[in-house]
């Protein structure tokens, strides 16, 4: 299905086919820590990008020098391989051909070796209501959470300290079992240096949530090169009928240091389990944040997805949600907001393969700078034996300044035929039907668009989970909507 950009005008534009040409690069034969042997073997040898193999040898330099465990180990052999392979995506590939990563690619990437001294975690705010597990510049660092807080039987840690063999060895089944995954998915994998874990047991619900903070501590100034890459990773296992609520959020010291955080979160929901997933990105507006987050559901398992991203001079987030069971619940609720020159991309996939399969998305997002970009790619398949599944799928945008860019893709492939499907897109800026209903009831007019602002992004947060959370992000929404007022005024 051809993409269709919009712009503040209301103007309808077609995009050109882009066609895919290949590349004639010819490998140097270089000397790396990856296997030279490997590359010549493999049949995709001459597609072998130089950049990418430079980046993958500086990743393998930067983990530490200790033995990994035997999930983590078998990880980083299967992303190296992949990485052998693949090229830096460009816009002429399908699924970039909105979103330009030559931004990350010309800068000086340097993978961080260690976590920073504890001293510099002092200048970056940690106010939650809940325990936390801190991640520091994707490190796993001593967090405020309390196993004794924990039922019996939930593992909460890095896999380095895990001592069930059971656990290890469900793990290793399971962990990074996923064939969809990119470049960024393959870099993670081989960087990062550890992994956490989050495991609950058969039939039992955690009350409260699991609370990750990802802080980004070493950066470059504003316009320099450099550009500090951190790779946290974290796996989650919830069994046959258990429960967790998962809040991520992604920030940085106050200021507009550019560093990239690539992050990874992969979750397995057993049967009849439930997981609520919190997913917050706060980061400078002169970073790159890349994630993916990739789950697979057993029969009568529910996952809901609640997302807020405002940071980020590149954001993107890659959803792949696979229901490997009937009777299974899947509910993506996102809304991006873009304050400044900055690229919010949202690309989804769900695979509904079983009968009775149930998927809701909406998608929000509002473009407040000239220079603001919005990409949104949903995919929903509904397969042959996916009968009577019900699937909808809404994409909304409001345009407040001119030039601002929307590319929105839309798919809805259903191949069954006793299906309930729908999917939609709007954009627009705000009507003047809105403001005049304000204005009639003696509201001025600067008052009468604040509030319609808001209220559009706040359907999104009030799905939140938590109440101390939403208050977060309502207050962090306010002000970047505020100072994007003064910086125009």
């Amino acid at each position: 299905m051809a993409a269709l950009t919009f712009i503040h005008q209301n103007l309808l534009h077609s995009t050109p086919k882009l066609t895919t040409s290949k590349p004639n690069l010819k490998p140097k034969r270089t000397k790396t820590k990856l296997s030279i042997q490997t590359i010549r073997e493999s049949p995709q040898a001459s597609f072998t990008d130089q950049f990418v193999l430079q980046l993958a040898d500086s990743l393998e330099d930067s983990l530490p020098s200790s033995s990994s465990s035997l999930p983590l180990q078998k990880l980083r052999d299967n992303s190296s391989e992949t990485l052998l392979s693949t090229q830096w995506p460009s816009r002429k590939d399908e699924s970039f051909r909105f979103t330009d990563t030559s931004f990350i690619k010309n800068s000086d990437i340097n993978p961080i070796s260690h976590p920073p001294n504890s001293l510099d975690l002092l200048e970056v705010s940690r106010d939650t209501q809940f325990e936390s597990f801190n991640f520091v510049d994707g490190f796993l660092v001593d967090s405020s959470f309390s196993s004794s807080n924990l039922p019996d039987g939930v593992y909460v840690g890095s896999l380095s300290k895990l001592s069930s063999e059971g656990i290890l060895k469900r793990v290793c089944e399971l962990l990074g079992d996923f064939e969809w995954g990119d470049l960024f998915w393959s870099v993670n994998g081989l960087g990062a240096p550890d992994l956490m874990v989050v495991y609950v047991p058969e039939g039992c619900r955690v009350e409260n949530p699991i609370y990750l903070k990802y802080i980004a501590v070493e950066g470059a100034d504003k316009g320099s090169k450099k550009m500090p890459l951190s790779n946290p990773r974290v796996f989650v296992l919830v069994e046959k009928g258990g429960e967790v609520g998962i809040v991520e959020e992604f920030v940085g010291k106050v200021g507009s240091e550019c560093y990239w955080t690539n992050s990874v979160l992969e979750v397995v929901v057993g049967e009849g389990g439930k997981v609520s997933h919190s997913y917050l990105q706060k980061q400078s507006l002169s970073a790159a944040h890349i994630k993916w987050t990739s789950v697979r559901q057993e029969k009568t398992s529910t996952y809901e997805l609640v997302e807020v991203s405002t940071g980020g001079k590149l954001s993107r987030h890659n959803v792949h949600v696979q229901q490997l069971g009937s009777d299974t619940v899947t509910e993506l609720t996102t809304f991006h907001l873009s304050v400044g020159d900055q690229t919010q991309d949202l690309h989804s996939r769900i695979v509904l393969d079983h009968p009775r399969g149930y998927s809701q998305q909406l998608h929000k997002c509002i473009l407040a700078h000239s220079s603001g970009q919005a990409v949104f790619d949903g995919n929903v398949k509904v397969n042959r034996y996916a009968q009577q599944t019900d699937a909808g799928q809404l994409t909304r945008s409001l345009l407040l300044e001119p030039r601002a860019t929307v590319n929105v893709k839309p798919n809805l492939q259903i191949i069954a035929d006793d299906v309930k499907c729908s999917h939609g897109a709007a954009i627009s800026d705000l009507e003047d039907s809105q403001l005049f209903y304000f204005q009639a009831r003696g509201i001025d007019l600067e008052t009468a668009r604040e509030a319609l602002v808001f209220s559009f992004g706040a359907e999104v947060i009030d799905k939140l989970p938590y109440s101390f959370v939403q208050k977060q992000v309502k207050d962090h929404v306010k002000a970047l909507l505020k100072s994007r007022r003064k910086g125009s005024s």
